[in-house]
């Protein structure tokens, strides 16, 4: 089965539980997982780590780095599950065009659930300061893009066993 599930990106705003859910749902599909936090360059973490958001500038080269990761694992024969946030439709396009078969996993939550999760947390580089500006960028996916949702208020595990069944589903469609 998890052959046939494509590509995948685990998306939404920081504190959403993009690493948590995109590690176990690797794990579930036999994926290797990669954090899009890990492949961002060193001027985009200065620039987090001093309470600046990012712009598409800052972004496009790290999205660019998202999409090439993936279509080189779909090539391989080995679909990769990436954690990155994608905000913006453009830069889910941006991924898309460059790894077609992509699907992204929106993690869906209130920005009180969210801010709490961040303040409890230590991360290298993203301050709960930056939520605001990360839910003023998220534009939510359209019914045209290949997007499942899930609502972060349920345990991960059962995010992900709802995850793999919908993606069962849909390649047994």
């Amino acid at each position: 089965m998890s052959e046939l599930v494509p590509p995948i990106v685990v998306m939404g705003v920081s504190g959403s539980g993009k690493s948590t859910i995109g590690q176990m749902l690797a794990d579930a599909l036999h994926r290797e997982f990669i954090d899009g936090d890990s492949l961002h360059p060193e001027s985009n973490r200065q620039k987090m780590a001093a309470g600046h958001a990012l712009n598409d500038d800052d972004r496009e080269p790290w999205l660019r780095v998202i999409g090439q990761k993936l279509a080189d694992g779909s090539a391989q024969g080995e679909p990769l599950v990436i954690a990155c946030s994608a905000l913006k439709r453009k830069y889910r396009d941006l991924i898309r065009g460059l790894e077609p078969a992509t699907v992204f996993v929106h993690l869906c939550g209130g920005s009180t659930l969210i801010r709490d999760r961040m303040n409890a947390r230590s991360h290298e580089y993203m301050p709960s300061s930056l939520l605001d500006s990360q839910l003023a960028t998220l534009e939510q996916p359209e019914p045209d893009e290949a997007v499942l949702s899930a609502e972060i208020t349920q345990a991960p595990e059962d995010i992900v066993r709802q995850l793999v069944a919908d993606f069962t589903a849909v390649n047994h469609a």
